[in-house]
């Protein structure tokens, strides 16, 4: 969770103060450390019976799902599964009609908005990049650690060297350093794509989410983005949704869990290995 932040948590052990969490008014979603998730346990993310309904139509049904801290969690599944609308129960963007879901042990994100799950440290990248393309690869990382700033004031202000330092090691991570200073707009898809993971690290998520990154790429591509987000394993937990099984192959190995998602619930969870050897798994989704 980013250091300047201006939220105000409510503590453990004083059930009657009067601070609470920005975006939810009841008090009740709090952390035990003020600026920080109580994984103590274990778990950055646990989602319990959630459900979720559109015009009669059970988009999530009894959904209930765990990711480790520092787990990077592969989430596979037919179109209609539910993946996407589990990524927006997550960020706030839809309101379950049942069940809880927690970041961490005490952050109950069913009772806060959008821009309150986002500052608590839940970062989403969806399928297609968004990014400024007409400024820079190092302008967009230096926006993307901006706060509260208005964007022009943003790319006047002085950096720290904090955040210069920042914006190296980014570009480094995701293999944007010699692109510093490019327009984003003449960048490949796959660029693209990295930029904007990169803008969502600036904002040091403690869980990110990615909705099918590797669409569209080419097969160099989608090996740089797997490569990118092998590396970012122990610097945060990751939700992959993905259909490309090659690229799933890659982030989860041999040893790494898969979950599959099917009529908006678990189907089965595994290894890729156990889960495509899975008899519900290859009549819903994978196919003979």
């Amino acid at each position: 969770m980013r250091p300047d932040t201006d939220i105000s948590w409510q503590t453990a052990d004083a059930p009657d103060a009067s601070v609470t969490v920005s975006g939810d008014p009841t008090g009740m979603s709090h952390l035990v450390v003020p600026g920080e998730i109580d994984t103590s346990h274990g778990l950055i993310l646990y989602l319990e019976t959630i459900s979720v309904s559109f015009d009669g139509f059970r988009a999530l049904n009894d959904l209930s799902l765990a990711i480790k801290t520092n787990e990077l969690r592969c989430i596979i599944g037919p179109n209609g599964a539910g993946k996407t609308t589990m990524m927006d129960v997550i960020t706030g963007k839809t309101r379950p009609d049942a069940g809880r879901a927690f970041l961490g042990q005490t952050l109950d994100l069913t009772r806060l908005d959008e821009p309150a799950i986002a500052q608590a440290g839940v970062g989403r990248k969806f399928q297609k990049p968004t990014v400024f393309e007409h400024h820079s690869v190092w302008e967009n990382l230096e926006l993307a650690c901006a706060g509260d700033k208005r964007w022009f004031r943003a790319l006047w202000d002085m950096l720290t060297p904090t955040m210069r330092r920042r914006i190296e090691e980014v570009l480094t991570l995701t293999h944007l350093e010699h692109q510093a200073h490019v327009r984003a707009g003449q960048l490949s898809h796959g660029q693209k794509q990295r930029l904007e993971i990169g803008m969502l690290l600036m904002q040091q998520p403690q869980l990110l989410l990615l909705d099918e990154p590797a669409a569209g790429m080419t097969d160099e591509e989608t090996a740089q983005l797997a490569e990118l987000l092998n590396r970012l394993r122990g610097h945060c937990s990751m939700m992959v949704v993905e259909h490309d099984m090659a690229f799933v192959a890659a982030l989860a190995g041999e040893t790494g869990l898969v979950t599959v998602m099917a009529e908006g619930r678990v189907l089965a969870e595994g290894t890729l290995d156990v889960v495509q050897r899975d008899e519900r798994v290859i009549e819903s989704y994978l196919g003979r």
